[in-house]
């Protein structure tokens, strides 16, 4: 073969396989990943050994099969938490660093929606198309960043309304033993912000699947699901998704707050989360402390709650009102998940089973509860109003003490019970009946001036409907008056008590 035929064959060849553009578009850089390989997995929890630079919190890799996020830095392994809804990791798979943390869609797509920790729906309504992410876990707004905290936030409920003030930016716990009414109260705030341009973020942790059901279905019949988001780990899921949740709603309500909205997130509950997370700590074999908790047990509820802040307005004015749920066991408050939770937050709801099993619903103990914004969040008139409510109720149940023992009262005691009684069945509420904060004053400025001495106590509650409807009929002035004054002027009381002898007149005399 002459030398001329060779060429030509050997350029046939290099066009047929493109060996000359592979050559130059080859490259000989080598590409490092950091992988290391899994000692051990179980309940959802691994540990790992040969990831030296792996960093707390970053998202791992399991073989193209699922993901962890790094939870525990030790000198020659790592422990990780898997964010899958079965355990993948068995001993000898490998897992590589992806230099990421874990990130959750954010954004106006999720209003009205069901979802898990990682953002994926649970409502069958499809696919979620949010266009920005958020990480689960991040810094808190610095306290120069920070606005007052002197915004009301309604619940729509007498005896909190009144009494136990929350704020825009305010973190208070609901805290009572089981089936006190403690998720009834936090629902019922949800449904009373329809129309305030107030976005509702419900975290369940740990809940079985029937109650989150029940509470979509409650909030999809009161047109409340149109602003709201649940984030949703149930019972039946492990502990690290359950570990995840407050974070993951907490990044979602973080998105609307820097956007300059109102926002309303609740935690239900934190009790649930701190066992998610004790059994993770124990599992990765960490120093167990009070109650077997570890003890960054505080750090951890710390840096969730005090993402929750009223915003300056240079920074859009947003505001997140965190409303935490923990359960105590027997009443006790002085356990170490309650004592933590009550020094983090800025006061506490505190609900007691004698109260609700005896009919007094919300079930509210005015004495342990307390909101340290206080009337800071009040307009003038409830403010008035909330200090002689406090008094009253005080007053009667140190006299009802007193008069269980069978004691000979004199007449001025006896009108203090009797106005005690007359308070305690005004400030009771059924389960979703939230109450415009205009009736509220009106109602409760009746019955701190004890104008409702002649009402029997059995008719206080149909009495005071009947007086709100007659009221907004017959002098709707006046509840536009104090709806945009927030008081209640002299000619406005002179009004209320004129309405009050009429209605009063009218009530028992057409037999109610």
């Amino acid at each position: 073969m002459d030398k001329k035929t060779e060429n030509k064959q050997l350029k046939n060849t290099d066009a047929l396989f493109g060996i000359s553009e592979e050559i130059k578009t080859f490259d000989s850089a080598f590409k490092f990943e950091q992988a290391g390989i899994v000692i051990s997995g179980g309940g959802g929890v691994m540990k790992i050994k040969g990831l030296k630079n792996a960093k707390y919190g970053e998202l791992l890799d399991i073989e193209g099969r699922g993901s962890a996020i790094v939870l525990s830095l030790e000198e020659d392994s790592i422990g990780a938490i898997e964010l899958n809804e079965e355990n993948i990791a068995s001993s000898g798979m490998i897992v590589k660093t992806t230099g990421k943390v874990v990130e959750i869609p954010v954004g106006n797509q999720l209003l009205g929606r069901v979802v898990n920790p990682l953002g994926l729906p649970l409502d069958g309504l499809g696919k979620i198309t949010a266009k920005k992410t958020r990480p689960l876990e991040s810094k808190a707004p610095d306290i120069i960043n920070r606005d007052k905290v002197n915004e009301p936030l309604y619940t729509g409920l007498l005896a909190i309304d009144s009494m136990i003030p929350i704020g825009k930016g305010q973190r208070e716990l609901i805290i009572g033993d089981r089936q006190t009414g403690k998720t009834t109260i936090a629902v019922d705030t949800i449904i009373n912000q329809r129309g305030k341009d107030v976005i509702c973020i419900y975290v369940a942790i740990g809940q079985k699947s029937s109650n989150v059901s029940s509470i979509v279905h409650t909030l999809n019949e009161s047109h409340a699901m149109e602003y709201t988001v649940i984030v949703c780990s149930t019972a039946k899921d492990s502990a690290p998704m359950q570990y995840i949740a407050p974070f993951a709603g907490c990044a979602i309500a973080e998105e609307f707050m820097y956007a300059g909205k109102d926002v309303l997130i609740i935690y239900d509950d934190l009790s649930k989360h701190a066992v998610a997370y004790r059994s993770m700590s124990l599992l990765l074999r960490r120093p167990p402390g009070r109650e077997a908790y570890p003890g960054d047990i505080f750090y951890l509820h710390s840096r969730l709650l005090e993402r929750s802040a009223k915003l300056k307005k240079s920074l859009g004015g947003g505001s997140m009102t965190a409303l935490p749920i923990i359960e105590t066991q027997a009443g006790d408050i002085s356990a170490y998940i309650p004592t933590n939770v009550i020094s983090i937050t800025d006061g506490q709801i505190y609900l007691e089973s004698e109260l609700f099993y005896s009919g007094i619903r919300p079930a509210v103990n005015v004495g342990l509860s307390v909101s340290r914004v206080g009337s800071a969040a009040q307009v003038n008139a409830m403010r008035k109003i909330g200090g002689k409510l406090r008094l009253d109720l005080s007053q009667y149940r140190e006299l009802a003490v007193f008069a269980g023992f069978g004691s000979e009262l004199d007449a001025a005691s006896k009108a203090r019970l009797e106005q005690g009684k007359r308070v305690t069945e005004c400030l009771k509420q059924n389960a979703r009946s939230s109450m415009d904060i205009t009736h509220q004053i009106i109602i409760l400025h009746v019955l701190t001036k004890e104008m409702l001495s002649q009402v029997a106590v059995k008719d206080i509650r149909s009495f005071n409907r009947g007086f709100l409807y007659f009221v907004e009929a017959d002098c709707p002035d006046v509840v536009e008056n104090i709806r945009k004054t927030g008081n209640i002027s002299k000619d406005d009381n002179a009004r209320l008590e004129n309405a009050l002898k009429n209605f009063f007149t009218y009530y028992y005399t057409t037999g109610k």
